[in-house]
């Protein structure tokens, strides 16, 4: 079996989907619950966030999120300095990250992004150049671009959760 070989192990969307089945069947109420507060973060995150586009990605879209999941978050800038900025203004102590992510077919790029904590909540805010903005990077789990949600749309999950 050469190292590429999977044998008999799932697929990252199989696990998703077994994730997903685990959470409604053990802890739909505690989940549901978790999954509003994280939600309510992204939402705060995205307010202060505005000037950068940003969108709601990863588990606490999909409804994966665990209690230790961080909200993460794909914003816009050819500047870093003015996202930078904008959480000095506010108060924010961050950290600086980098997220390799494929932005097509087996070609990854390595992206900048913003880790902080606002009421204890972990808001991680990787940073796309704004002509990014049309070209979601490749999903881990499906292969296909990931999906992204603005402002509206996260509003409306908090809504139905």
């Amino acid at each position: 079996m050469s190292m590429t070989d999977r044998g008999s192990l799932p697929s990252n969307l199989e696990i998703e989907v077994a994730v997903s089945e685990h959470l409604k069947i053990f802890d739909r109420e505690s989940h549901l619950d978790l999954l509003h507060v994280l939600r309510k973060a992204a939402l705060s995150a995205m307010e202060l966030l505005t000037p950068f586009t940003p969108r709601l990605v990863g588990p606490v879209l999909h409804g994966t999120a665990t209690a230790n999941s961080a909200v993460n978050l794909h914003i816009f800038s050819d500047s870093a300095e003015l996202i930078t900025l904008r959480l000095q203004e506010s108060n924010l102590k961050y950290q600086l990250y980098e997220r390799r992510l494929k932005s097509r077919r087996d070609r990854p790029e390595t992206f900048s992004g913003f880790r902080f904590t606002p009421n204890n909540s972990s808001i991680e805010a990787t940073v796309f150049p704004i002509n990014g903005m049309r070209q979601a990077p490749i999903s881990s789990v499906d292969g296909k671009p990931m999906r992204r949600a603005d402002f509206q749309a996260v509003l409306k999950l908090l809504k139905d959760t």
